[in-house]
């Protein structure tokens, strides 16, 4: 029985690949792998969220295969490879069935040390025991590992896009009936639109507003109002880093990533004309960034601390 506390991406996480929020070729591909029974050593990237461990999963449960998951981001030592990888993939599986590792996150391996281990024991245990590698950004992968795997990106074309979006969208409003939450359909598109195309980010911000009071409604859009957005424009434009790191702490809430659109998209407004293209440069480097760093406020306030110093606003 599930629990009902759960995280809702691992409550309804897809176990078949038909279920799972695809393009048509990336469905048929993974479909063929499944109606063949054997998977080849992969290398899944694309964005966060678009569903490439969920894929993993489905494909080697639908094949009744045993695998074992461990996170790169985590686990990715050489201890873990010596240890918990060579113990599974040594022994025979109870079916006697290939076996499987999904190494999750697998852009965090240290490219000098784990991952080319990794490559020797891709090789040693290639008749028992196959890969997965999820990741987020393909060119931290070495390329002995690329060249062992079926590399298969998570793109998603614009002609793909309202079909897929269409798809999950379904998805999403059978989900919250089916925990008795109320939404309005346009709030829950619009929402969609906002995290396209991560929809562990869509699936989190749901479960995590509905629990206030079962109901979607226009209130989970509004994270980032105008007056409170104003306000660090404003402290910025006057270079006070004091009001700035304080207006970063009072909005932790705030992903990064949403405050870095909102800048963007409201430069023309805010800024200067020759300040924006240095904006555009500084922006792209630390959302790079935020995928990586420990610490994301810290992240942040260099971030806003950078635009303060060598952009000019209105």
């Amino acid at each position: 029985m599930l629990d009902v506390n759960m995280l809702w991406v691992e409550k309804y996480r897809p176990s078949k690949i038909d279920d799972c929020v695809l393009t048509k070729d990336l469905k048929t591909t993974f479909s063929e792998f499944v109606k063949a029974e054997y998977i080849p050593n992969l290398l899944l990237t694309g964005r966060p969220g678009v569903g490439k461990t969920t894929v993993a999963k489905a494909m080697l449960e639908e094949c009744g295969f045993d695998y074992i998951v461990i996170n790169g981001s985590m686990n990715g030592n050489i201890d873990t490879l010596r240890t918990q990888i060579r113990d599974f993939a040594s022994t025979m599986s109870l079916s006697s069935s290939r076996k499987y590792v999904i190494l999750d996150e697998a852009d965090y391996l240290n490219p000098q040390s784990t991952q080319p281990a990794l490559r020797n024991f891709m090789e040693e245990y290639s008749k028992n025991c196959g890969f997965i590698m999820t990741c987020n950004f393909k060119n931290r992968i070495i390329e002995p590992l690329h060249s062992r795997c079926s590399v298969i990106d998570f793109n998603i074309t614009t002609k793909d896009k309202p079909k897929i979006a269409q798809s999950f969208m379904g998805r999403t409003k059978t989900i919250l009936a089916a925990e008795g939450i109320e939404y309005d359909d346009k709030v829950i598109a619009e929402l969609i639109m906002k995290h396209f195309p991560d929809w562990r980010r869509v699936l989190n911000e749901l479960q995590r507003y509905s629990a206030a009071g079962n109901v979607i409604d226009v209130g989970i859009l509004a994270n980032l109002n105008d007056d409170n957005f104003k306000s660090l424009i404003k402290h910025l434009k006057n270079k006070n880093f004091k009001e700035m790191r304080k207006w970063v702490g009072q909005n932790s809430d705030i992903e990064s990533s949403v405050l870095f659109r909102r800048i963007y998209d409201s430069a023309c407004e805010t800024m200067k004309c020759n300040s924006i293209p240095k904006m555009v440069l500084v922006l792209a480097d630390y959302g790079y960034k935020s995928a990586f760093v420990v610490d994301q406020e810290i992240n942040l306030v260099a971030c806003l601390t950078e635009l303060m110093i060598e952009c000019e606003f209105e």
